[in-house]
């Protein structure tokens, strides 16, 4: 049995509805179709015999493989390169003319072409529906096999009637310079397999291509890391739905933040705290309209009010806005590198968590000037506000989702204040009936709190919740949100003292989980969210060659294609989730901050030197 690929061996194409992550190997190795958090169609990531896998690679013994993605696209190319010859496996998503309108029909089209000499392939597709909970039937024909369950069916075009063995598809073709053959596999397809034809191929590549440089030619971004920027900028479009302007924390489930351990979380839904990080990294490029889409999106979350313990809101959500995530446990795979459990699902959804009520107003202030808050959604909005002015000063589960009980998490305290503080400034801009003076009080009773209570004089740091001498990194966010100056000396002896305790080689731990017990057992990796947040503030805090050298070692743990997962542990191996919308939306952030004030810097020195 063939070993698990590294979690960050892996590219990632999508159509705006869904993704599929594409080994190094030629294997497709995670596809949820129709849309994000639908059942698997391919989980070979979470169990290499019944996850289910699509593979096409090259048999040469010589074999070198590398994988790209063909420039300023979502498209991606792996290279197949030995003695005999060198082939290419094409891999793309064709986007529907109105991705905004939810099908079930997805395509994957893998083109194999060879370049020079002669190559023989083997293409092995084995689907595993529901999570491989599934059982299904295969019927093939001249051009294709045709899959199906209970409720599901899903096509692969292309295949001779003989592939099918077994009710999977086993082929070996062999392709000589010039040769292209073309695959797609299609769910809920319409009518029978058929030939996909180098022409229909030619055109969807084009197509496809021409929608991602399209796109991507949008971009306002023109600095110095223009590559990377662009590249995490077309992972927040991929895990965006179209269809309702929600955006994935990653599309993946189960995978490890520690090899074996039991941190196995589902991050296939719509967290509330990503909206407002989100929201600025994508107008900060000028994505309006993906940004506008996802305020809209969080502002319809606010009006439904849908929350019970977790107060008004919910911490996350499924990408259709509803707001069942039943946790459950799939026994059945064995999990990443025999990680388990192997959750789906998430118990987190009613947690409370204060923090998000800042996150959720931030981003609507930020969207403000585009997409203002209309009559019906402010009012509901005062109604937040009310229940937050009564509770906010309670304890909570903390933005980590730990399960270690509440406490007074100063990082909750922060974004309550957050809260408050944008919705004054939107009363008082757009001249809005508010209970102002009740708003200003509170705001004033939480600054005050954070800044006696959660400041430590024997760490000279705010720490994660008064009364522990434990630093927390999500308090990088302190100045980004405006809450202090990031030159006031509270504020540089805090990060100085994160960057003693958390900060190994440009890499930051969350907490230390020993000193500040989460309730699990294990530990886990670096974040890399907060990793690139680090850099944005010692680039606020003046500390530009810090910053620059911080950045550009953070850039070489991403993979071959400029992906992160969640976290990265000590040896730079990439864990968790992937590839995370948290720490793309961090790197553009990062960026754009450190890239500005690097050529205000420049400009500075010009004119000191003349």
């Amino acid at each position: 049995m063939e070993a698990f690929p590294e979690i960050a061996d892996h590219g990632l194409i999508g159509d705006l509805q869904t993704v599929a992550l594409v080994s190094t190997g030629g294997s497709i190795d995670w596809f949820c179709a129709p849309r994000f958090d639908s059942p698997t169609m391919f989980a070979a990531l979470l169990d290499r015999e019944k996850g289910g896998f699509f593979r096409i690679h090259a048999l040469a013994d010589d074999v070198r493989i590398r994988q790209m993605y063909f420039p300023q696209t979502a498209v991606l190319i792996t290279r197949f390169m030995s003695s005999a010859g060198v082939g290419e496996v094409i891999d793309f998503m064709p986007v529907a003319d109105e991705p905004r309108i939810a099908t079930a029909r997805r395509i994957i089209v893998r083109a194999v072409r060879v370049v020079r000499g002669e190559l023989t392939f083997r293409l092995e597709c084995r689907p595993r529906f529901d999570y491989g909970r599934s059982a299904h039937t295969a019927t093939s024909s001249d051009n294709g096999v045709l899959f199906a369950d209970d409720t599901t069916s899903a096509a692969l075009h292309g295949v001779p009637a003989d592939a099918l063995v077994d009710g999977d598809v086993d082929l070996e073709f062999t392709l000589g310079a010039g040769d292209l053959r073309i695959f797609a596999f299609e769910t809920e397809p319409r009518g029978e397999p058929r030939d996909i034809g180098r022409a229909r191929g030619n055109r969807l590549f084009r197509e496809t291509v021409a929608f991602w440089r399209d796109w991507i030619g949008r971009s306002g971004y023109s600095g110095r890391w223009r590559e990377d920027v662009e590249r995490s900028a077309m992972v927040l479009k991929l895990l965006q739905y179209a269809p309702s302007g929600a955006l994935v924390a990653a599309p993946t489930a189960a995978l490890p933040e520690q090899l074996g351990g039991v941190r196995n979380w589902d991050y296939r839904y719509t967290w509330i705290r990503d909206a407002s990080f989100s929201v600025y990294s994508l107008l900060a490029l000028g994505y309006e309209e993906e940004a506008i889409a996802f305020s809209l999106w969080t502002a319809d979350r606010v009006s439904e009010a849908v929350g019970e313990s977790s107060g008004p809101l919910k911490i996350m959500y499924r990408i259709d806005g509803s707001s069942d995530l039943e946790e459950l446990t799939l026994d059945h795979f064995e999990g990443y590198a025999g990680s388990t459990p192997v959750h789906i699902g998430n118990g987190a959804a009613d947690q409370l968590q204060l923090d998000i009520y800042g996150e959720a107003l931030d981003a609507l202030s930020i969207a403000e000037d585009h997409h203002p808050i209309g009559h019906p959604g402010w009012v509901k909005l005062v109604g937040i506000l009310d229940w937050l002015a009564d509770n906010w000063d309670q304890p909570d589960e903390g933005v980590w989702e730990t399960r270690g009980g509440r406490k007074d998490f100063t990082y909750g305290r922060i974004m309550c204040w957050v809260a408050f503080d944008r919705a004054i400034t939107i009363a008082r801009e757009r001249s809005r009936p508010a209970p102002l003076e009740r708003w200003i009080t509170t705001r004033d009773a939480i600054y005050e709190q954070v800044f006696t209570k959660s400041w430590n004089p024997e760490r000279k740091a705010f720490t994660q919740h008064p009364g522990t001498d434990v630093v927390d990194a999500i308090t990088l966010l302190m100045p980004l949100v405006g809450m202090i100056s990031p030159q006031d000396p509270m504020w540089l002896s805090t990060l100085d003292v994160i960057g003693e305790e958390l900060v190994t080689d440009s890499l930051v731990y969350r907490y230390n989980p020993s000193a500040s017990p989460d309730g699990l057992p294990g530990e886990e990796g670096t974040f890399s969210l907060c990793s690139f947040f680090y850099v944005c503030a010692l680039t606020d805090a003046g500390r530009l060659d810090e910053a620059q050298y911080a950045f550009e070692k953070m850039l070489t743990y991403g993979n071959h294609v400029g992906l992160f997962a969640e976290e990265i542990d000590p040896a730079g191996l990439q864990l968790g989730n992937f590839p995370q919308a948290f720490t793309h939306l961090a790197l553009i952030r990062a960026a754009i901050a450190l890239d500005a004030a690097l050529t205000a810097q420049s400009a500075t020195n010009r004119k000191a030197a003349r």
